[in-house]
């Protein structure tokens, strides 16, 4: 059952959002709750009993769509009955599923509300049980005597006896209501676990996402650099060089068709959601340089040291690492003059260093963009660190890699 967009706050208070299956069934079991009970009252001709068995289903048919409104509908039927002298009936069982509701489904107040109508209740049919014509006087002012007992000699053992019966009736109504509790706390319990999953599955999608974003911009951005740079110098070249624009375009050709594979391997991973994606490695930097000085980008790479073992998603960064800061520099640097691309291999990992010249009167803004962002990032996730800015040098970007596995101390001879 929904709601109106305009209904005023006190209805969306008592009543309750129930699908059209669950409102059927209540209803249906609430109509068979008011044949059986009032079905043989009708019989034996006791119109108290009749009513007491129609509100009874009526209240077995609303106690989900709204707990309050059964719990008072409860209280009217129960203290009608015992002013009416009915005595207890089968139908009175119905309080039992009203107060589960009220602890399942029903707000703070009439979870509470439910628990002293359980005591309450269970004095009031202790009273009917017991002292009948004694409620009767209340009700009507007829003297007749009590139920129990019939002199003072039988006081000791009535007392127990209402005691007894009250407890018992107690216990059987709060443990309708310590039911609802407990199936409360469950659907909560399933709830809390679903969300934590679904935030678990999301912070993993958003993790990929990233991940294939930053591939995509590490990508896109070299390979469109590169076809910029040549496509620019093959429109100077192709009256004076006609040789150099047809190597251009071979690069322009090349460089594209790396670009188109990579991104293949990405929209792949986005609709199939594969694990493996473009992962070149260290041995892949020769023909990134290759393709920087194709675009007339004046690369010096030097190395020095052993080279140790970098795991693969090490490589990758490192490869990342390079490709942006190459790019950045055949963009942004003083293209006249060499770029360094430095491998120093230390005891412990892998020093990175990019020195490029800045044009005059040029100073790059270090916070813009998603480049050296997403190069920090790379870095940091393999366990190593990445630092770009200014130097006398020009633009500097420094990286550091842990090596896989310690090499061995030397021993000295």
């Amino acid at each position: 059952m929904t709601r109106g967009a305009g209904a005023p706050p006190s209805v969306e208070r008592v009543f309750r959002r129930l699908t059209t299956t669950q409102l059927g069934a209540d209803v249906v079991l609430g109509a068979l709750w008011a044949v059986l009970n009032a079905g043989p009252a009708a019989a034996a001709g006791s119109v108290g009993a009749i009513l007491v068995g129609v509100g009874m289903g009526a209240i077995v048919a609303i106690r989900r769509l709204s707990p309050p409104l059964a719990l008072a509908l409860a209280w009217v039927v129960a203290v009608g009955q015992v002013l009416a002298g009915t005595g207890p009936l089968p139908a009175d069982l119905a309080v039992l599923p009203v107060l589960f509701a009220c602890a399942a489904y029903g707000s703070r107040r009439t979870r509470w509300t439910a628990f002293a109508s359980g005591i309450a209740g269970a004095a009031l049919a202790t009273a009917a049980i017991a002292f009948p014509t004694v409620l009767g006087v209340l009700a009507f002012g007829h003297a007749t005597d009590w139920n129990l007992g019939g002199s003072s000699a039988s006081f000791p053992r009535d007392v127990v006896v209402i005691g007894a019966l009250f407890v018992f009736t107690a216990t059987v109504f709060l443990l309708a209501w310590t039911a609802g509790v407990l199936f409360r706390t469950w659907r909560q319990s399933r709830a809390n676990r679903a969300a934590a999953l679904e935030a678990e599955r999301e912070v993993a999608a958003e993790q990929e996402r990233t991940r294939i974003a930053r591939d995509m911009h590490d990508i896109v951005a070299h390979s469109l650099a590169v076809v910029v740079a040549q496509a620019d110098g093959a429109r100077y070249l192709r009256r004076k060089d006609p040789e150099a624009v047809d190597e251009a375009l071979g690069t322009i050709a090349a460089t594209a068709r790396d670009a188109l594979g990579d991104v293949r391997v990405l929209l792949a991973q986005l609709r199939h959601r594969q694990a493996d994606g473009p992962q070149p490695t260290m041995g892949d930097l020769d023909r990134l340089v290759d393709q920087l000085r194709a675009a007339g980008l004046q690369v010096r790479r030097e190395d020095s040291g052993t080279p140790l073992p970098l795991a693969t998603g090490q490589q990758l960064a490192v490869y990342r690492i390079a490709q942006e800061s190459l790019t950045n520099a055949l963009r942004h640097a003083d293209t006249g003059r060499e770029v360094v691309l430095r491998l120093g291999w230390t005891p412990h990992g892998l020093d990175l260093v990019v020195m490029s010249a800045l044009p005059a009167h040029a100073v790059p803004s270090t916070g813009a963009g998603h480049g050296i962002a997403g190069m920090t990032e790379r870095a940091l996730l393999v366990g190593g660190r990445l630092s770009a800015r200014v130097e006398e040098a020009g633009f500097v970007v420094r990286a550091w890699m842990p090596a896989t596995t310690p090499t061995a101390p030397e021993i000295p001879a």
